[in-house]
């Protein structure tokens, strides 16, 4: 993955100094970040020295962003590139809009790693993923793009799940209609790699007439919501037989946080979020600012640091297991994630997304 990106080659520390010299530059700085900068008690180009020090910015508040045009999020030294905006699900909220410049072509590269890795690279594709103007179904239309490989993708609204599970409790007609889709794709097209989230590949494996593998699905490649440990007991052993499962934790905020297979048979799965762009720590659900020891279980708090994306000090809405560096990924991950309940729970809807 360094070898594709460069950029990765930074140390965190190194990295966090370039993007406040980005961010925080009149040259560079989008209107969002420099209209913030004047109301800092602090002067982010002096005194953010290295990672630790992004702690003075405190807890980002989510609705800031959920404020901002568009136009105001695009970097000054972007002005002349072309650029995607994209939403998040509106899992908890309203959603958010954001720029995507450069960060979908880190998302390529270090994917594709991960799929030459297994041999499978270069397939063509089925996207049951969300489509319109969220990030994921763009993110597999590029990974394909990348080896000119074919993209079969269905009509996928996230919103119109999360109306339905407020206002009657059930989306399985709705459901049923993305699992029709996919059906038909699989049986006239014979994708290799399927790309979804957990919980429809639990609606759409049992809804099948035949296997994945046998309809020629080498590998499933989720995203989005996450699985409990029993739910992906029951897939690998019932439907996912011949089949190679990559799965990833994070959003449209955060990015990708890659799965590392487990070291010895019965560890849980870690997923490690590559730096220098983003970085996880799970610290004190009541204490913010201190980082829990590794095996024990905290609230993911996410910091973003993207030329595209400046967000610091983010608290997830849920927890996970700090975990220490994998062969593959010389740094902390998470582990055993899980939904932190709080007195707004009534307002998530997680959704099939």
């Amino acid at each position: 993955m360094r070898e594709r990106v460069p950029e990765m080659g930074y140390s965190l520390d190194e990295w966090t100094v370039r993007m406040m010299h980005w961010h925080f530059s009149e040259q560079t700085g989008s209107p969002f970040w420099l209209a913030r900068k004047r109301k800092l008690p602090f002067d982010p180009l002096r005194d953010i020295t290295d990672f630790a020090s992004l702690q003075m910015f405190g807890l980002f508040d989510v609705a800031d962003l959920r404020a901002a045009r568009v136009r105001d999020l695009l970097p000054r030294g972007f002005a002349d590139r072309p650029f995607r905006v994209v939403e998040t699900g509106g899992t908890s909220g309203p959603p958010c809009r954001v720029v995507d410049v450069t960060r979908a072509s880190y998302d390529v590269a270090m994917y594709r790693v991960m799929l030459e890795a297994r041999g499978l690279a270069g397939e063509d594709v089925l996207a049951m993923t969300p489509s319109g103007p969220h990030a994921y179904g763009h993110f597999v239309k590029l990974l394909a793009d990348s080896w000119a490989g074919a993209v079969c993708a269905i009509d996928f609204d996230p919103r119109w799940v999360k109306s339905l599970l407020r206002t009657s409790s059930t989306a399985d007609d709705y459901i049923g209609h993305l699992v029709d889709q996919t059906r038909v794709l699989l049986e006239d097209e014979g994708p290799a790699l399927l790309f979804t989230t957990s919980q429809l590949l639990l609606s759409l494996a049992p809804a099948l007439p035949k296997s994945l593998a046998d309809y020629g699905v080498r590998a499933v490649c989720t995203g989005g919501t996450m699985c409990t440990a029993e739910e992906a007991r029951y897939l690998r052993q019932e439907y996912l037989s011949g089949v190679c499962w990559i799965d990833t934790y994070g959003n449209t905020l955060m990015g990708h946080a890659l799965q590392a297979d487990p070291p010895t048979h019965g560890e849980p799965v870690s997923y490690h979020l590559p730096p220098p762009f983003a970085a996880i720590r799970i610290v004190d659900p009541a204490d913010h600012e201190r980082e829990v020891p590794h095996g024990t279980r905290g609230r993911v708090l996410v910091t973003t640091l993207l030329d595209d994306l400046f967000l610091p000090n983010l608290l997830e809405r849920d927890t996970a297991v700090r975990t220490g560096p994998h062969p593959w990924f010389p740094w902390d991950g998470v582990a055993e994630i899980g939904h932190h309940r709080t007195e707004a729970d009534n307002e998530t809807t997680p959704g099939v997304y």
